[in-house]
């Protein structure tokens, strides 16, 4: 008998769970026969991990990997070192059904190698007729400028950003205009989350920071000199900012690294201020450029840099909390708009009163969900609405090609093209079809719309405005690039936004986001994915919503009521941005309005074409289509009351989604951000205490001025429920109010995550999203006496060995027995064993007839004790062969785990097996 301490998980942040079967049910012998291929558990106590592991190399790139059981994430995984293991804390978490298991990255799945097509509805293949090609646009800001161009580098001292235990290079590389005159704009680019280090001459490369011997940082920061001269010799001083050290530690943060991102962008403008200040005090590279005019900057970040430069627009405005921010000082700069290539946005909160431009890569292979759209789509009615936020989707464009340093025969470190493939070559994003990009062409398409928001938001230059707002132009430059854009803000006035205080006859209000198929607009068939669906920390979610239309003959009309009758007076059109399925063409509808008197004006016809499309892109994008409201003037309709939009389909069958429309005029009004109250949500860990009751509240903070609305979440541990209330907020107020009680015992648990997350609705900015409570368990692990039961028995009859707990825990105590070679005598074979026990237990087959221990490669039996049982036991049953054998023996060793959770060998323990009489 031997006192030992097991081990048993320990949580990490809970999201909303699924009460569901858990694989720990299934039976004692081995719970992970029963995942899918290339699942499994590992480890013991607190070390337990649920863990996926890819046949391939998952290359590091922006969208987080996700563990999924259904629709439900159960959380993010941390990557090894090998590129293709993926850990996630099992966390006592009840998983669900072991074949509902997924891994997901950015709306991709990774655990199916080029899953099967989606079947029923959906999209036919790409159909060879093509779009006419758009009109020119009367200016092309993808054409050089007149000024010759100086580059160089600098850098500075590292810096420490708060919860990054190493420091984060201060490195840039600088073009600017050698001969413009006066002070010149500034555009600031920042790349995204890739390889950080490579070892020159060889594949080896990795993730961690800082390198090791014998390994350089990947220069990620490079790979932007097309549109950094591009926009020097048109007058633009650049700075393209390394990020390697944010990249090799964000999985530290609960953000993903925006916050750290948004205090790299800050700490590098406030440098460029001083030398604004102070020319002799610039670096060489500094100062062989014309000096820079900090009232007129862009920034352009690429993946997570997008959220970073979209995190530090918002902290420009709104001060972020001292104790996440890396700078302290005041801020010498205004930021005059934001370019956004490929973006994440986990907390979909975008700073709305900031212009933005969103490159929505459609053979997107690292952020293929193209979540950046929500940074046109969750800017909407949150303020005053002038600020022009843009979608460009360019067709054939995938993720990595960006960045020269990303490329494969432009790159100095080892490089890819994002976009997956397998034995079926996609018919959109297949290198060398007819729709995907060359690397070339796609830099080029990307540095000439970099420019164009460049003109349009620092220069104000109204003349580029069609190639962004959806009006349909396209610049020379960017050619053969099809692209395509929506809009929402400036010059439009909000008219028909689904939501729930809409009625909508012959269609249905949709939800955006919601695993009930009669609530979803998009069914679970469908081939491929919609940007404007990107989902969020829980699903359903309120306050996102569509209008989903199905016709199966034409004239059928669909009527789309607000509560309140609209103002459409002194727009020019109706703007509405429409999405119909992936590759379809000809889908007709009549537009109309009826106003409160019951007066009836059709628009016109709008004819809406499918994106190109397959299973794996999201292309159920809208296209925004605009009807003149002259016949409504000529109808005599009412347009400051219109009460009514109409869809009418004119095609025999189809589908549509609408996501909303608006009074429609030109131009760009100048952005006067509002005094909006900032929220951020905190974490607090706290220890759950012996035997009194404790009271902690999430910490939340709302800074700023004035009041505005935002959506709380809390998701209660340990199951799928979240509730969401709807709260008015303002600086120093506790609205937002979330008290976590706290039980503490002396019994052992797991540790319990409060989760919370909000969103802005109106009037208000979000920075940190997501925080909460976390109850650190302060008990001990019982002590664990291991005795025999049956441990020397004849054939025929079960091994029997009793884990017992010196006291009842809340939480499973798990550790395992590991076989080990009996050396001298005969050795329990797998042919001494009962065949069911082998296959679940250890997943071995009987034959060919070889020792326990070598069944297969570090066979093992997990102990688990069930939280509030005080004992379990361990059982090898042995089967009757009718042969004349010696005894024959078991060995197997208790393997236990220290406080540091590293494994620890136990005493050995033998069976004897003997011949049945």
């Amino acid at each position: 008998m031997a006192l030992l301490a097991l081990a048993a998980a320990s949580p990490g942040p809970a999201h909303a769970q699924p009460s569901a079967a858990s694989l720990s049910d299934a039976p004692p012998a081995r719970a992970d026969e029963r995942l899918p291929p290339g699942w499994e558990f590992t480890g013991t106590g607190a070390g337990k991990k649920l863990v996926w592991t890819s046949p391939d190399r998952v290359p590091m790139g922006d969208a987080r990997v996700e563990f999924y059981a259904g629709n439900r994430l159960l959380g993010r995984p941390l990557a090894a070192r090998d590129g293709r293991s993926f850990r996630l804390d099992s966390d006592g978490a009840r998983i669900g059904p072991a074949d509902e298991l997924r891994v997901m990255a950015g709306g991709r799945r990774l655990d199916t190698a080029g899953s099967a097509p989606a079947r029923g509805t959906g999209s036919a293949p790409p159909s060879a007729r093509q779009e006419a090609r758009l009109p020119a646009n009367r200016v092309d800001p993808g054409v050089p400028g007149r000024y010759r161009t100086v580059s160089g580098e600098y850098a500075l001292r590292a810096v420490r950003l708060p919860g990054f235990p190493a420091p984060v290079e201060m490195r840039a590389t600088v073009v600017g205009p050698a001969d413009a005159p006066g002070r010149r704009p500034v555009a600031l680019f920042l790349h995204g989350r890739h390889y950080t280090c490579f070892k020159a001459g060889s594949d080896e490369q990795g993730g961690d920071w800082p390198c090791k011997a014998g390994m350089r940082p990947v220069p990620s920061h490079r790979g932007y000199l097309k549109a950094q001269k591009l926009l020097a010799s048109q007058g633009y001083v650049t700075l393209s900012v390394s990020a390697n050290g944010i990249n090799g530690q964000d999985h530290l943060a609960e953000d993903g690294g925006a916050q750290a991102r948004s205090s790299l962008v800050r700490l590098h403008l406030a440098r460029w201020a001083d030398w604004a200040a102070n020319r002799a005090g610039a670096p060489a590279a500094v100062r062989a450029a014309s000096p820079a005019d900090l009232s007129r900057v862009l920034l352009v970040g690429h993946s997570r840099g997008g959220e970073g430069v979209n995190r530090a627009a918002l902290d420009s405005l709104y001060r972020p909390p001292a104790g996440q921010d890396g700078y302290r000082g005041t801020v010498r700069w205004n930021i005059r708009g934001t370019v956004l290539i490929g973006p994440t946005i986990f907390g979909q909160n975008p700073a709305p009163d900031v212009p933005s431009t969103t490159i929505l890569p459609g053979c997107d292979g690292d952020v293929s969900d193209l979540q950046g759209e929500i940074y046109v789509d969750g800017t909407r009615g949150v303020s005053r609405g002038a600020a022009l936020h843009s979608a460009v989707y360019m067709v054939g464009a995938n993720h990595n090609f960006f960045n020269s340093e990303w490329t494969p025969g432009q790159a100095q470190a080892p490089a890819d093209d994002d976009f997956w493939s397998d034995e079926t070559p996609d018919p959109v994003c297949a290198p060398g079809t007819k729709t995907r990009l060359t690397a070339t062409q796609q830099q080029a398409a990307g540095a000439t719309y970099i420019s164009a928001a460049a003109r349009l938001f620092v220069a104000g230059d109204d003349r580029v405005r069609p190639l962004l707002d959806g009006t349909g132009r396209r610049a020379p430059s960017a050619d053969p690039a099809r692209v395509l854009t929506h809009a929402v803000g400036a010059n439009r006035k909000p008219a028909f936004l689904p939501g729930p205080s809409v009625t909508v006859s012959g269609g249905r209000l949709c939800a955006q986001v919601d695993p009930e198929p009669a609530r979803a607009c998009l069914p679970a068939d469908a081939r491929g994915q919609s940007p404007h669906f990107a989902s969020w920390e829980t699903s359903p979610e309120p306050g996102r919503d569509a209008v989903a239309m199905r016709w199966s003959s034409p004239g059928s009309t669909v009527a789309v009521r607000p509560a309140d009758p609209v103002s459409l007076a002194g727009a020019g059109a109706l703007a509405l941005r429409l999405i119909v399925p992936p590759n379809t063409t000809g889908t007709q509808l009549d537009v109309a309005l009826v106003d409160t008197s019951g007066r009836r004006a059709t628009l016109g016809r709008a004819r809406v074409e499918g994106l190109p499309g397959s299973e794996r892109t999201a292309s159920y994008w809208g296209r925004e289509i605009r009807v003149p409201l002259s016949a409504a003037v000529r109808a005599g309709l009412d347009l400051k009351h219109v009460k009514a939009l109409e869809l009418t389909p004119r095609n025999r069958s189809g589908r549509a989604w609408l996501m909303d429309a608006w009074g429609w005029s030109p131009g760009t009004p100048a952005v006067r951000p509002a005094a909006l109250p900032r929220v951020d949500i905190g974490r607090l860990t706290v220890k759950e205490g012996n035997s009194d009751v404790r009271t902690y509240r999430v910490p939340v903070r709302v800074s700023g001025h004035g009041s505005g609305r935002v959506r709380v979440f809390v998701a209660k541990p340990g199951t799928d429920e979240v509730t969401h209330r709807t709260v008015t907020v303002r600086p120093g107020s506790r609205a937002i109010d979330v008290p976590v009680v706290v039980h503490g015992n002396t019994r052992y648990g797991y540790d319990v995550a409060h989760d919370v997350f909000v969103k802005a609705v109106r009037g208000a900015a979000v920075g940190s999203h997501h925080g909460g409570v976390t109850t650190q368990n302060d008990d001990a692990v019982p002590a664990v006496r291991v005795t025999p039961v049956a441990d020397d028995v004849t054939e025929g009859r079960r091994l029997i060995w009793r884990v017992s707990l010196s006291e009842v825990a809340d939480a499973e105590v798990m550790g395992e027995f590991t076989f080990l070679s009996v050396g001298d005598g005969a050795e329990l074979s797998t042919m001494d064993v009962g065949r069911r026990w082998l296959e679940d237990s250890l997943g071995a087959s009987q034959a060919p007839a070889r020792p326990l221990s070598e069944a297969v490669e570090g066979p093992y039996l997990p102990v688990t004790v069930p939280a509030g049982e005080l004992s379990t036991e361990v059982r090898v049953p042995t089967v009757t062969d009718r042969l004349s054998e010696p005894e024959e023996l078991l060995r197997a060793r208790l393997i236990t785990y220290d406080q540091s959770w590293e494994p620890q060998p136990g005493p050995v323990f033998t069976g004897t097996v003997r011949n049945a009489p």
